[in-house]
C-alpha cells in the first residue's frame, strides 16, 4: 500500500507535526548561516583574519557541545513540546543578539549562546518524529524535516546579502532570528503527543503504534536511561563516530562555502545567492529521496537493515567526485557547484539516514538521549574541522599576502609598496588589500598612488587566490572521504541496525 492510500485509509495528521519540525529546522539553520554570509562585511569592518573567524565558529560548535550534553535528557524529561519551545525561544534571542556585537570577542559570545540553545533543535525533532511515525516511515519523515536545514541555507542568501547591502549587517541578524518567535505561536496551538491530541483519529494513532518491538516502550517511557550504560553499547558508539566523522563536512560547507566562492571566483555579497541557492536546492532534493530509497527498499521486500545499510553505502560513495570539482571549476565555475551541490545532498541524505538508526536501534525512551550524544560527537567534529580550516586557510593565506608584496617588487610595483607600508597599517600583513577597512582605504586614497594600487590588489588576488586553492582542496579531500570511513567503522561496530532487547 503506497503513502497516499494509507494517509486516505487512516488520515494524515502525523504530517502536519512533520511540517512544524520542518519549518523548526529551516529558522534553526537560517540563523547559524547569516554569519557566513556576513563574513565579507565583518573581516572587512573588525580586521578579522581566518583565524578569527575561525574562533567566532569554533565558540558555536563548543557551546553546540556543551548543549549536546545535557540537551537530549532535558527534553525526554520535561517533554517535547516544552523543551522544543524553550530551544527556539533561548536561540531566538542569541541570533538577535549578534546586532550589539562589536568585536571578534563579542561574536564569539553571542554564536556561543547561539550554539547552547540550537543543539535542542535535532533531538527534539528526532523525538518528535519517534513519537508521530512508525519506523518504516520514520527514514522519510526525517528526510523530510531535516530538508528544512537546507530551505534554510537556501533562504539565507536570499534574504541576508539584500538586507545586509540596503539595511545594514545589524538588520540581517534581528530579521532572521525574529523569524522563530512566530513559530512558537503555532506550536502551542497545533502540537502534542499523540496520547492527548484531540485531532489525531484512532486509525491514525494505532497506525503509529504499530511496531511490535516498541508496543510496551509506551509503559517504559518515562524511565530514564543513564548516560554510562548508553555508553556500554556498540550501537551508541557506532552513532557517536558516524555524527563525529561526518556532520564536520556539513558545518565545513555552511560556514565556508561563501569564502570558497569569493577565494575561487571572487564573489562576494549578492553575487554569491545564486550558486549557494542551487547548491542547498539540490539538498533539499537529496534530504528527501535519502529517507524515499530505504523506504523502497522496503516496500520491495528488504528488511530495515540491509536497506539502511545499502542506501547509507550510496550516499557514502556520492562525495568522492568533490575532489575535482576545484579542477573542473577552472573551466567553469558550475562544474565546481554542482559537484559540491551532490556532495552536500549526499550528506543530507545520509544524514536522514543515520539520524534514523537511533530510532532502529533504541527504544523511545533513550531516543533524545543517543540523538544529543551523537549531536554531541558532530559539534566536537566542527570544532576540530573550524581550527583546522582557520589555521590551515591562514597558513597559506598569510605567507601569500606577503609574497605578493615581493612579487609587486619585482613587477617595478616597489614605490607603491613602500608607500602603503609606511603608513603603519598592522591589517595589510594579515588581510587582503580589497578587504581593508574603509578607513584605511581612506587612507591608502590620499597617498594618490594612481593605477599602482589596482595593480597591486590584482597581483595579491591572484598569489591568495593559487595558496588558498591548495588549501581547500585539502580540506576537500576530507569531506570527500569521511562518509565511506564513517560507513565502514559504522558497520564493523554494528553489522546489523537490530532493536535493542536488554535497555
Amino acid at each position: 500500500m503506497n503513502l497516499a492510500s494509507t494517509n486516505q485509509r487512516i488520515g494524515k495528521y502525523r504530517w502536519t507535526i512533520c511540517a512544524l519540525v520542518f519549518f523548526a529546522t529551516t529558522i534553526n539553520y537560517l540563523d547559524r548561516s547569516v554569519i557566513s554570509l556576513l563574513k565579507p562585511y565583518l573581516e572587512k569592518e573588525f580586521g578579522w583574519s581566518e583565524t578569527d573567524y575561525a574562533n567566532i565558529v569554533v565558540s558555536f560548535q563548543v557551546a553546540y557541545a556543551i548543549g549536546m550534553l545535557a540537551v537530549g535528557r532535558l527534553i525526554d524529561k520535561i517533554g517535547t513540546k516544552f523543551g522544543y519551545a524553550l530551544s527556539l525561544f533561548v536561540w531566538s534571542l542569541a541570533a538577535i543578539g549578534h546586532a550589539l556585537a562589536r568585536s571578534a570577542f563579542g561574536f564569539g559570545v553571542a554564536r556561543a549562546c547561539l550554539g547552547l540553545s540550537e543543539a535542542g533543535n535535532f533531538p527534539a525533532a528526532n523525538k518528535t518524529i519517534a513519537e508521530w511515525f512508525p519506523k518504516k516511515e520514520r527514514a522519510l519523515a526525517t528526510g523530510i524535516y531535516n530538508s528544512g536545514s537546507n530551505v534554510g541555507a537556501i533562504s539565507a542568501p536570499l534574504v541576508v546579502p539584500w538586507i545586509a547591502v540596503n539595511w545594514g549587517w545589524q538588520w540581517a541578524f534581528i530579521i532572521t532570528g525574529a523569524i522563530g518567535l512566530l513559530w512558537l505561536f503555532f506550536w502551542f496551538v497545533i502540537y502534542d503527543v499523540p496520547a492527548k491530541h484531540k485531532k489525531l483519529g484512532k486509525p491514525e494513532f494505532e497506525y503509529i503504534h504499530s511496531d511490535e518491538d516498541e508496543k510496551n516502550e509506551q509503559a517504559q517511557s518515562q524511565e530514564k536511561v543513564s548516560w554510562l550504560k548508553l555508553l556500554t553499547y556498540k550501537q551508541t558508539w557506532a552513532f557517536f563516530i558516524g555524527k563525529g566523522l561526518t556532520d564536520p563536512i556539513w558545518w565545513f560547507w555552511l560556514f565556508w562555502l561563501p569564502a570558497f566562492l569569493d577565494v575561487q571566483y571572487g564573489l562576494v555579497g549578492m553575487q554569491v545567492t545564486i550558486p549557494l541557492a542551487v547548491v542547498y536546492t539540490m539538498t533539499t532534493f537529496g534530504s528527501v529521496l535519502g529517507g524515499w530509497l530505504p523506504m523502497w527498499f522496503i516496500k520491495n521486500g528488504w528488511d530495515v537493515n540491509r536497506a539502511r545499510k545499502t542506501s547509507m553505502f550510496i550516499y557514502a560513495l556520492l562525495p568522492i567526485p568533490v575532489l575535482l570539482s576545484q579542477y573542473l571549476g577552472t573551466y567553469n565555475m558550475w562544474f565546481a557547484v554542482v559537484i559540491i551541490g551532490v556532495a552536500a545532498s549526499a550528506h543530507q541524505a545520509w544524514s536522514a539516514n543515520i539520524f534514523t538508526t537511533v530510532s532502529d536501534m533504541f527504544p523511545k525512551k533513550a531516543v533524545s538521549s543517543v540523538t544529543g550524544i551523537g549531536g554531541m560527537a558532530g559539534a566536537i567534529g566542527g570544532i576540530v574541522i573550524a581550527a583546522l580550516a582557520g589555521s590551515l586557510f591562514d597558513a597559506f593565506k598569510l605567507p601569500a599576502i606577503s609574497r605578493s608584496f615581493e612579487l609587486a617588487r619585482a613587477r617595478g610595483l616597489g614605490t607603491t609598496v613602500d608607500k602603503l607600508h609606511q603608513l603603519a597599517i598592522d591589517d595589510i600583513n594579515k588581510v587582503e588589500l580589497r578587504k581593508l577597512k574603509d578607513e584605511f582605504v581612506d587612507q591608502i586614497s590620499a597617498l594618490d598612488l594612481g593605477s599602482g594600487f589596482e595593480s597591486l590588489k590584482a597581483i595579491q588576488q591572484e598569489v591568495v587566490m593559487n595558496e588558498m586553492s591548495k588549501a581547500y582542496l585539502i580540506m576537500f579531500i576530507i569531506c570527500g572521504s569521511a562518509y565511506l570511513v564513517s560507513w565502514l567503522i559504522m558497520h564493523f561496530l554494528v553489522p546489523k541496525f537490530n532493536k535493542i532487547e536488554d535497555l
